[in-house]
C-alpha cells in the first residue's frame, strides 16, 4: 500500500491538468420544496460562508478541487492523525464504507485493504475529485473503491446498504445539510454508524477559520434533527472532534 500514500506528485499533475482544462461542475440538483423551512439566508453574513443558516450555523463555502493538494499536504499526518483516526474506527473486513466528501480518495485508499470483502464508496460532487480517485485506482489496482457523484441534497447511496458513513472536515460544507444527512441515515444498515471529524470550535486558538469548526452541541443537534443518536466522542486527536452516532 505504500504507493498509495504517496501519491502527492502524481495529484499536483493531475490538478494542474483539471485546473487548466476543463471548469469545475457540481452535479445539479433537485431541492425539496420544503427545504425552505430548515434554513435561513441572510445578506450580511461572514464572507467564509454562504449566507445560508441551519440551526443557528452558518454554511461554510465548499473547499473546491483548486485546493486539492491541501489534503495531500506531508504534514496532515501530524496535524491530524489519520492513521489514528482509521485505528479507532474498528473497522471489519466485511465492511462497506461511504467515504463522503472523499476529496483525492486520502481516506478512502487507507480504508480499502482493511475491507478486503467489503467496499469504500468515494462519494464527492466535484467531478475532478473523482478523476483523480479513478486515476489512483487503476494506477495502484485497487479494486474495492467505488466512485460515486453526489449532489448538493443527496450522496446518491442506495438504502440500507452502508455500515459506517465517514466525514472529515466535510459536513460544516455540505450545501443542504438536512436533506444530505436524511439520505446518509437512509443509506445506513441497522446498527450503523455516521463518525463526523471536525475541527473544534470550542477552543478558538485552533488555527482554521470558525466557519470551518463546529462545537460538539451544535453537531449533536444537527445529527438529532435526522433521528441519529449520538453514541461517543473521543478526543485523541490534536484539534479535531471524533464524534460517533447511530441510527
Amino acid at each position: 500500500m505504500g504507493k498509495i500514500f504517496k501519491n502527492s506528485f502524481t495529484i499536483f499533475c493531475l490538478f494542474a491538468l483539471l485546473s487548466f482544462s476543463f471548469p469545475s461542475t457540481i452535479q445539479a440538483s433537485v431541492i425539496p420544496n420544503n427545504s425552505a423551512a430548515y434554513y435561513q439566508e441572510k445578506k450580511i453574513h461572514n464572507p467564509d460562508g454562504i449566507g445560508k443558516f441551519y440551526l443557528g450555523r452558518e454554511i461554510a463555502h465548499v473547499m473546491g478541487h483548486q485546493a486539492m493538494m491541501w489534503l495531500e499536504r506531508g504534514s496532515r499526518e501530524t496535524e491530524e492523525r489519520p492513521s489514528a483516526v482509521v485505528e479507532a474506527l474498528n473497522l471489519k473486513s466485511t465492511d462497506t464504507i461511504a467515504d463522503l466528501g472523499a476529496g483525492t480518495g486520502y481516506f478512502s485508499f487507507r480504508f480499502a485493504p482493511l475491507v478486503s470483502e467489503g467496499k469504500v464508496l468515494a462519494v464527492d460532487i466535484q467531478p475532478e475529485m473523482l478523476d483523480v480517485i479513478e486515476f489512483l485506482k487503476q494506477e495502484n489496482q485497487v479494486g474495492n473503491v467505488e466512485t460515486i457523484l453526489g449532489r448538493v441534497d443527496n450522496p446518491n447511496l442506495p438504502s440500507n446498504s452502508i455500515d459506517l458513513a465517514f466525514m472529515v472536515d466535510a459536513y460544516h460544507e455540505f450545501e443542504y445539510p438536512r436533506e444530505m444527512m436524511e439520505a446518509v441515515a437512509a443509506a445506513l444498515k441497522p446498527g450503523g454508524r455516521v463518525v463526523l471529524v471536525e475541527y473544534r470550535q470550542e477552543n478558538p486558538m485552533i488555527p482554521i477559520k470558525p466557519l470551518h469548526k463546529m462545537t460538539q452541541r451544535q453537531v449533536k443537534k444537527e445529527m438529532q434533527a435526522v433521528g441519529l443518536t449520538w453514541s461517543q466522542t473521543q478526543e485523541f486527536l490534536p484539534e479535531q472532534h471524533f464524534m460517533v452516532f447511530k441510527k
